[in-house]
């Protein structure tokens, strides 16, 4: 009997890919709080790479940019119910 390797329902998605990669002329930075935004949760939480496909150097930028971006007081560090 042949044995296949993987989930066999599982559907192939297309890849996501770095937005900083492709367009170099996006700079991250604390004070561009919009894009940041498109960074965290409604909690305000930071998203993981596997959710916004930004490459690992690019996550590591954000991370910072995002933490410092919440000492200035310019994004939250929580949103309590």
């Amino acid at each position: 009997m042949q044995r296949r390797h993987g989930n066999p329902r599982r559907s192939y998605y297309k890849r996501k890919t770095c937005r900083f990669c492709e367009d170099k002329n996006i700079k991250i930075d604390y004070k561009n709080s919009g894009m940041l935004r498109d960074f965290i949760t409604e909690r305000g939480k930071i998203l993981p790479r596997r959710i916004t496909g930004t490459c690992s150097r690019h996550q590591r930028q954000l991370a910072v940019e995002i933490k410092r971006a919440r000492i200035m007081a310019l994004l939250p560090f929580s949103v309590h119910d």
